[in-house]
């Protein structure tokens, strides 16, 4: 029977493996951690991300009062100004875009060999992309945080007893729009290429989705087609789920499409970034 293992010639020691959670833990603070620090080292990218929002919340709301103004959709019950019905549209756009920027992020990180050491780590690819994927959740919670704090300063009431079903939906729709950006980085192979992806998801996904008008507009001016595409788009009833949230209701349907687009689009990351049946090994990414 073999004896315990001697120390070593020098009377020190050797420091005991971490356990499993502690080297998960070790591996979500570097990884969380650099995409926060990434952030904060970059001021200007906050203002960007906000730029783009607040001209929509301030110029739009001013000159379609008066085409929007009236409506009186679900949820709400009573006539609202448009600006109102804005808020979770945009709050929308900016996990929508920071999913993207995501995405470049990935790809980016691929083309310098980051991606590469990263996927090599000693832990579950599941792990790893699970690890960005909350990162860049956080990242897109904190900018709609700010955005919603500038439109309560623009007079947008918002009772503080819906405020943490509307950060949980806030949570859950930059989860899956962020797992959408996860799966894009899959294919596309270089930065050139991003630009054209973002023209061909983003203002799609945006436009025709209620962010900016309701879907009854769209039937009342007989385009089918274009509502037809709203319903089926994730982006509605990622917004859809924020709009409910923000008067204390909740949406079944909506919240059953983002979680599940939102797990759906992280098990076909996932399943990319696999060696043996993803891009890694079919397209010689890294």
């Amino acid at each position: 029977m073999q004896g315990p293992l001697n120390p070593p010639a020098d009377g020190v020691a050797a420091d005991p493996a971490p356990s499993p959670l502690a080297h998960r833990l070790r591996a979500l603070r570097a990884v969380v951690g650099r995409e926060l620090s990434r952030f904060l080292r970059q001021p200007s990218r906050l203002g960007s991300a906000l730029v783009r929002p607040l001209l929509w919340f301030v110029v739009f709301a001013a000159g379609f009062h008066n085409v929007f103004g009236v409506a009186i959709v679900p949820p709400y019950q009573t006539y609202i100004e448009y600006k109102v019905y804005m808020v979770p549209g945009l709050l929308g756009m900016v996990a929508l875009f920071n999913g993207m920027q995501s995405s470049l992020s990935m790809v980016y990180d691929r083309e310098m060999g980051v991606m590469r050491l990263l996927l090599t780590a000693p832990l579950p690819r599941g792990w790893l992309l699970g690890f960005k994927l909350l990162g860049s959740t956080v990242l897109s919670v904190l900018q709609m945080a700010v955005f919603l704090l500038i439109a309560v300063a623009f007079g947008i009431d918002l009772a503080w007893g819906d405020l943490p079903g509307l950060l949980l939906a806030m949570a859950c729709a930059a989860t899956m729009l962020a797992a959408l950006g996860l799966m894009l980085s899959v294919y596309v192979k270089q930065l050139e290429n991003f630009a054209g992806t973002m023209n061909f998801v983003i203002f799609p996904m945006f436009f025709i989705s209620p962010a900016l008008y309701p879907l009854w507009k769209l039937e009342e001016a007989g385009a089918w087609w274009l509502l037809m595409l709203a319903r089926w788009n994730p982006f509605t009833h990622a917004v859809e789920a924020m709009r409910f949230a923000s008067v204390g209701q909740f949406n079944a349907t909506a919240w059953a499409v983002v979680l599940g687009c939102g797990a759906v689009f992280f098990v076909l990351a996932l399943r990319g970034y696999d060696p043996q049946r993803g891009f890694i090994k079919t397209k010689g990414g890294g």
